[in-house]
């Protein structure tokens, strides 16, 4: 195929799949996106850059230094910095690729500093001049400019790898990437707006915002006026963020690599910054979180109390409770302890459902994360709730929301519109929805344990006393007649 015809997505797809081949054997299938990303980003910006230059060239017929200057160029790309250049060499190919990634990043830092990760291209044990040349060619058979793939094209496919190498790995995949009809319900519960800031404290490879800004798309609005903040601990996530934003053609957002409960990093004059939407996944009871320092936070955010040293779960609702402004909102997926634990955890309920913060506990359903088989929960927190809403809290049991699977479940289109469809409504629905006053819960020690509100009404199809006499009667006439019967036959056979 010609690398200037237009590229399909499910040509893209293949495309990447078939790069992560490449490398399987002396690359471990976990270490995948470690080289596969940054490739990647490197070929579409260096295509990118040629297809800027084709138009400053023709503008200024033909000249090759105003063509080059920055001002038409997204991102600058040094001499000697260039996909071509790299592809040229054939010996020490990683350490080419190693200087190109860093000239590129030192050329760009506002926008660019270390997004490119840490790889160690040059490791020829695990990296021979063989396999980065047979890399680079079977990046190098398309053309990754703007008018051959869009922004969005690019942005699918860069999902589908996300996915991909978490399909390959499933080891502790649920931490580099969430399924996508969970983003999705987190999306559609947030419903953030034209303009407003949405921060992932937990931001991973930036899935929850992105799902933001296709809500928007989808609803006709303006998505480029979302402003996306990310805080991501992983030097690879972070990266990939960062990677996946400009892929989308994301101009507004700010993704930093830091530990979120230990150093926020997102501040004004008053303090932490404030958002109108918070949406995350943060890693299920984490244990290392930073305890020590939260007794006497120097940010405040222990408006509920001190999270128990080993489970920082209640750390992650009360960062991102403390980071909403003053009509904010927020959705996050936790495991289901974080409603019954006791001790301290307890008493952090009660602070949060005292404040009337809390507007809806859903209990999804098990195993539909990759890596665990425990159920999870959403939890939606309003600082300002509806006045039909207040000192009440929405439970929905969603348990039986899924598609069971052989060794994992799904959440499909269709549960994930009918979660949707009960948390809007807000009405109580018969086993599955129960509207439920702030009294009740504090009467149950503030567990928020979803059984204890929704009773499972059992059809059992059993009749009334009455017709099981009629019945039994009925049956005990049909088989006298039948022995009736039995014994004439068997008379007349001797």
């Amino acid at each position: 195929m010609s690398a200037k015809s237009k590229v399909t997505q499910s040509q893209l797809e293949q495309y990447l799949s078939k790069a992560a081949w490449i490398l399987k054997g002396p690359v471990d299938a976990s270490d995948f996106k470690i080289y596969i990303f940054p490739l990647l980003f490197f070929k579409r910006i260096s295509d990118v850059y040629d297809e800027e230059f084709i138009v400053a060239m023709a503008e200024s017929d033909g000249d090759t230094e105003y063509a080059a200057l920055p001002e038409f160029h997204r991102f600058v790309i040094p001499e000697g910095c260039h996909w071509k250049t790299v592809r040229e060499n054939t010996t020490n190919v990683g350490l080419s690729i190693e200087k190109a990634l860093r000239g590129i990043e030192q050329a760009n830092q506002q926008y660019l500093y270390g997004i490119f990760g840490d790889a160690q291209w040059s490791n020829k044990n695990k990296l021979s001049d063989r396999l980065l040349v047979d890399l680079i060619e079977h990046f190098s058979q398309y053309e990754l400019s703007n008018s051959n793939v869009e922004a969005d094209m690019l942005g699918n496919a860069y999902e589908y790898l996300i996915k991909h190498f978490a399909d390959l790995t499933n080891k502790k995949a649920g931490e580099f990437y969430t399924p996508r009809s969970i983003v999705r319900l987190l999306g559609l519960i947030l419903d953030p707006k034209a303009g407003e800031s949405v921060y992932d404290p937990a931001c991973g490879t930036g899935g929850m915002l992105l799902e933001c800004v296709d809500h928007l798309r989808e609803k006709g609005e303006d998505y480029r006026t979302l402003k996306l903040y990310g805080q991501e601990k992983n030097l690879t996530s972070s990266a990939i963020a960062r990677m996946n934003m400009f892929l989308h053609g994301m101009e507004d957002f700010k993704i930093v690599r830091e530990d979120t409960l230990r150093n926020p990093t997102f501040f004004t004059s008053d303090g932490l910054q404030k958002f109108d939407c918070v949406i995350a996944n943060p890693p299920f009871s984490l244990k290392d979180w930073g305890a020590d320092s939260w007794i006497n936070d120097p940010h405040g955010r222990n408006i509920a109390g001190v999270p128990p040293k080993g489970n920082g779960d209640m750390a992650w609702v009360q960062h991102m409770i403390s980071s909403l402004n003053e009509h904010g909102r927020m959705t996050v997926v936790l495991p289901h302890g974080v409603l019954f634990r006791k001790a301290s955890e307890q008493k952090i309920r009660k602070a949060l459902i005292e404040m009337d913060l809390l507007e809806a506990v859903i209990g999804l359903g098990a195993n539909i994360f990759y890596g665990t088989q425990l159920a999870a929960c959403v939890l939606v927190f309003k600082k300002q709730k509806e006045t039909y809403k207040q000192n009440k809290v929405l439970f929905i049991d969603a348990s039986d929301q899924i598609r069971v699977g052989r060794a994992q479940n799904f959440l499909e289109k269709v549960h994930v519109q009918q979660i949707f469809d009960w948390y809007y409504n807000f009405k109580e629905v018969e086993n599955y929805v129960k509207v439920v006053d702030v009294e009740q819960i504090m009467e149950n020690d503030c567990n928020l344990n979803i059984p204890l509100y929704i009773d499972k009404v059992i059809e059992d199809n059993l009749p009334s006393v009455e017709e099981a006499m009629h019945q039994l009667k009925a049956a005990w006439e049909e088989s006298v007649k039948a022995e009736n019967k039995f014994k004439k036959l068997f008379k007349n056979y001797l």
